[in-house]
């Protein structure tokens, strides 16, 4: 997590609550400081210094979340620094749709627009609700959302028969370049690497899947 704002603190926060392994950095020592409790390593550095930032070994990472306010052309260096390191997923969160088109064309994968995202995701629960926020779990299942590994893309169902090998079961589908949901999909579907693939399953299930 670079940047530690109200936005950065509270997304490193929740995912080390969620038992990911959080390096968090930010030029602010007191920022710095908010966060130890909530990170394996907490740092104060300008990332804007490329040769710290490679020293870091963030190619390791499983991905970078970049947030650094409204200092915009802090965050294009960062990113592009990130993406010449060699950062597999680099996420940054933009101020308008301006920044966000700069900050994918020097190497973002994901573009955040908390304000945008969050207004889209309540007009969705109260137009349209989603019956998964209503299914009740017990403790040590859940219920996600998440691309497919590599593994599985141009198979079946019927030929990953992950209720029988991996203990987990496809939901649905989404098919991100048709916009298709498919609900309980047919067991002759062939994933692709566009899909979103909804999971239930127990929690350590889960992340063996994606551990894949």
């Amino acid at each position: 997590m670079i940047g530690l704002g109200t936005f950065g603190y509270y997304v490193a926060k929740g995912l080390y609550t969620e038992g990911n392994e959080v390096i968090a950095i930010d030029i602010d020592k007191d920022k710095v400081q908010t966060i130890v409790p909530y990170s394996i390593d907490a740092i104060v550095m300008d990332a804007t210094d490329k040769e710290k930032l490679k020293a870091l070994g963030l190619e390791e990472t499983n991905a970078v979340v970049v947030s650094t306010g409204n200092k915009i052309s802090v965050s294009i260096l960062i990113c592009y620094y990130l993406a010449e390191i060699g950062v597999k997923r680099i996420l940054c969160k933009a101020e308008d749709d301006d920044h966000g088109e700069i900050l994918k064309l020097v190497g973002a994968n994901e573009i955040i627009r908390p304000d945008r995202d969050m207004a889209a995701r309540i007009t969705r629960s109260l137009s349209k609700p989603n019956v998964l926020n209503f299914i009740p779990l017990e403790k040590g299942y859940d219920i996600i959302q998440i691309t497919p590994p590599e593994v599985f893309v141009g198979k079946s169902l019927i030929d990953l028969d992950l209720r029988k090998k991996h203990g987990v079961h496809i939901i649905a589908i989404e098919e991100k370049d048709s916009e298709k949901m498919h609900l309980v999909p047919s067991a002759d579907y062939r994933i692709k690497n566009t899909d979103i693939m909804i999971i239930l399953g127990k929690d350590e299930d889960i992340e063996k899947i994606k551990e894949l």
